[in-house]
Parts: structure tokens; C-alpha cells; sequence
């Protein structure tokens, strides 16, 4: 398609083609194994770049993606020949302090907010990745390491404003357009318009200190790795919810077998070693421990993070106890890594405190008494082996999804069969009729969006 300036007519922002120098950087999402070429990329300075992106896609027939930290796992935020609408400009921040309440423009990412906000006294409960967008974070639900206690991204949220299939700005919270308001709270973001303003309570107390640790064991074998997954599910149910963590079972190349996980605990260090003696009783157990600000200790999570990788990470619903021989078999996932992974990991994802307090109904959120999530991921360097990675994570899904129940629309995989249940479980059906309604056209449409 002649990608004249007659065509383009109608795009404000700045708008890149395959013409321009930029082209390359501006398709790039952080997973590098992601590979599409998207026809026109519209990065939106403004709420009218978007209403304006919107008009012209529905007028040329072009089907829109659209993109905060570009940092979906299977690369929906982009598409072959599709008009990608990057909100990352839109970025405002503004703290009420009366009311200890944040706005946002739906572009911030994770740091961002972070920044913002710790340098004022205040925790946030965003996502671990610096890089994250906070709307897609929260608009999946959102886990992070102050989950358990001051539950999901999506629990403080209080209001936002979509641009919706129409080019009109409309608001939704528990009082106006609250069916929206519920969807928007676990659904998964791109489903039923662009959000480009977010309002969260903030929690309280300020001014918090937190215990940021980590353990991990040296001389890890697959015997212990299955110990301390026992210890975990046992000690799980009972745990204090101001302690929000992820263990990691991993296969690393040059490493092998290891064991890693880290968290916060908004309490004193003493208290937090105490709660974690459980898992010293495996022989090779360190800890390190330290109380930070809450700014602090998200500095040194955000350090931990690469600018970008090549990967393939997926998670499902951990519903109840697992047997030995379980949990022999889930340690046995990691034995052979795939040709050209660096790394392959089983991860677990706390879950219960405030977030099992809210009922399955009253967000789209759907499984808020699941335990923990289990993740299965694989990392490689070259483009040559993202086949084989891809389907080695495949492969071990399948036997991942026998002991597990439901999908978390955060951590996707595509070709998911009955996807809209998997994903959301008994919401699915009310959220269909929620899409039908702010999106009877079906505009904001891509693999594995709501029908």
C-alpha cells in the first residue's frame, strides 16, 4: 500500500512508516522474538492523537494494536500491516495528597511511577519490570510484590478514560459505566478501547520501610528443587500477607540446576527471616536481607532486569496441594532445556492475602483464590533456536495446564484452546456481553481479544 502523505492525512503525533530511519527501534517490542512489521506506528503525544488514530484505521479498514511498554509476552501490542497506537508519551503524573490519590496517564511505565511517587513517601503496588506499562500491567490484574497486601494493580484502581470504537472519550468507574469499570479490572487490556487516564488510591501509611530479600541455595539438585516445592505449597497457605515473593526452579547455562526467589516484606528484617526459616532447613539455604525504602528496594529489583531478551514465558493457576510425585514431575520439566536456551525456569508467584479477599465476581479477575501462579519460561540469544524453544515451552504447558486451572491473561500463550475461559473463568460470558456493548463493531479486535 503507497504509504503517501494523502494516505497518512487525518494522524497527528509523530507517525512512522516503513520509510523512515526510525522504523526498526520504533517495532521492536522487549521480547526480541518478537517479529512483525506493523504498516504505520503512531506514537500519541496527546488524548486527540488517539481519537484521531482510531477515525483514520476505521476509515481505511486497518486493524489497530495498541501499545504502553510493548511488553506483551506473545506481541499482541504490534501486528503485521496494523496501526499501532504507542501511548508511551503520554506520561503525566499528579499526586493529591489530601486524598492520597494518583493520576495517570496511561502511557507511565513501571519506574516511572515509581520514581515519581517514592520520592514523595509513597509505596505503589505495580508490577516487578521497570519497563512495564502500568495500564497493561493493571488492566490484566497485576502482580507484584506488594500483592498480598495491598492486593492486585486492579484493586486500586479507581477510575479511568478510554477512547472508545467511536473517537469519544468516556469514563468509567463503580458509579458510571461500571460494567466497564468491572471488565476493566482483570480483562486484559486492548479489549474495549484505548485507556489514556488512570486514577489509584494509593496505600497507606507513607513513608514505609521495607524488608527486600532474597535466598537461594548453592549445590542445587533436582532432589532439592522438589523439597523446597513442598516447603513452599506447605508454608504458602499460613503466610503472613505483608510478605509477597517469587521462587524460581531453574536450569541456567553455564549453572545448571539452581533455586532463587525474592520479595518484600513490609515489616522488619528480623520478623521477615524468622517467616522465611522454613526454607533454610534445606542444607545450602543464603539469605540476604536488607530494609530499604520502598524506592529503594524497587531500584534493586529494577537492576535485575535486562533491557530486553528473546524468550517464551507463559503461567497458569496453581488450585491445590500437589503429590511427590507431582512435583517430582514438574522438577523434571527443567532435566533438558532446549537446543540454544540459556535459561529455562518453573517460577511461582505468590498469590492469597488481600487478593483471595475480593470476590471471583467482583472484578473480571477471575481466580483470586488460586494459590500461586506457575510460570514456565525459556531464554535463547539467537534467532535460529526460537522454534525449538518455543516448542519445548509447548510441550511442558501441556503437561502444566493437566495440574493447573485457568490462564492468567498476563502471562498468555497463543493458540490457547476455549481462551476467553481459560483466561476468565466464570467471567467470561458477562464479559463478552461488556464487550458487545463499548465495542459492537468489534474495532479493537486482535488473537485472543474478546469476540
Amino acid at each position: 500500500m503507497e504509504q503517501d502523505s494523502s494516505f497518512l492525512k487525518g494522524l497527528t503525533g509523530e507517525v512512522i512508516t516503513i520509510k523512515e530511519l526510525l522504523y526498526e527501534e520504533a517495532r521492536q517490542e522487549w521480547n526480541r522474538a518478537i517479529d512483525k512489521y506493523p504498516l504505520v506506528i503512531v506514537y500519541c503525544e496527546m488524548k486527540q492523537d488517539v481519537i484521531n488514530a482510531i477515525r483514520w484505521a476505521r476509515k481505511h479498514c486497518i486493524s489497530i494494536r495498541i501499545r504502553s511498554g510493548g511488553h506483551h509476552y506473545e506481541g499482541y501490542s504490534i501486528g503485521d500491516f496494523v496501526l499501532v497506537i504507542d501511548i508511551s508519551r503520554l506520561k503525566a503524573l499528579n499526586i493529591n495528597k489530601r486524598n492520597h490519590i494518583l493520576k495517570i496517564e496511561a502511557g507511565a511505565k513501571n519506574t516511572e511511577v515509581y520514581d515519581f511517587i517514592g520520592t514523595q513517601g509513597y509505596s505503589f503496588p505495580g508490577g516487578t519490570c521497570p519497563t512495564v506499562g502500568v495500564s497493561g500491567f493493571t488492566l490484566g490484574g497485576g502482580w507484584g510484590f506488594s500483592s498480598r497486601l495491598y492486593g492486585l494493580g486492579c484493586d486500586s484502581l479507581l477510575e479511568l478514560e478510554l477512547v472508545n470504537y467511536e473517537g469519544k472519550l468516556i469514563k468509567a468507574n463503580k458509579h458510571y459505566n461500571a460494567d466497564l469499570f468491572w471488565a476493566c479490572r482483570g480483562a486484559g487490556g486492548g479489549n474495549f478501547g484505548v485507556v489514556v487516564n488512570m486514577t489509584f488510591q494509593l496505600p497507606q501509611p507513607v513513608q514505609t520501610t521495607i524488608t527486600y530479600f532474597k535466598f537461594f541455595y548453592i549445590d542445587t539438585t533436582q532432589e532439592k528443587q522438589v523439597n523446597v516445592m513442598d516447603i513452599w505449597q506447605k508454608w504458602l497457605p499460613d503466610l503472613d500477607k505483608r510478605m509477597t515473593l517469587v521462587a524460581s526452579f531453574y536450569n541456567a547455562e553455564g549453572e545448571g540446576l539452581g533455586i532463587f526467589a525474592t520479595g518484600f516484606f513490609y515489616g522488619p528484617s528480623e520478623k521477615a527471616e524468622k517467616i522465611l526459616q522454613p526454607f533454610s532447613e534445606i542444607v545450602g539455604y543464603r539469605l540476604e536481607i536488607e530494609e530499604l525504602s520502598f524506592l529503594e528496594a524497587i531500584k534493586k529489583v529494577e537492576e535485575t532486569y535486562p533491557s530486553y531478551e528473546k524468550f517464551k514465558s507463559t503461567g497458569r493457576f496453581v488450585q491445590r496441594h500437589y503429590s511427590q510425585d507431582e512435583l517430582n514431575a514438574a522438577a523434571a520439566l527443567l532435566e533438558r532445556p532446549p537446543k540454544g536456551s540459556i535459561y529455562v525456569a518453573l517460577s511461582l508467584y505468590a498469590l492469597g492475602g488481600e487478593i483471595s479477599h475480593i470476590d471471583q465476581k467482583e472484578t473480571a479477575f477471575f481466580y483470586r483464590q488460586a494459590k500461586y501462579i506457575m510460570g514456565i519460561q525459556s531464554v535463547w540469544l539467537e534467532d535460529a533456536y526460537a522454534k525449538e524453544n518455543d516448542l519445548w515451552i509447548r510441550k511442558h504447558f501441556a503437561f502444566i495446564k493437566t495440574i493447573t486451572e485457568g490462564s492468567y491473561i498476563n502471562f498468555p500463550i497463543s493458540n490457547l484452546a476455549n481462551y476467553e475461559k481459560e483466561y476468565f473463568g466464570g467471567n467470561a460470558q458477562r464479559l463478552l456481553r461488556v464487550n458487545k456493548k463499548y465495542d459492537p463493531l468489534n474495532i479493537f479486535t486482535f488473537p485472543q481479544g474478546l469476540e
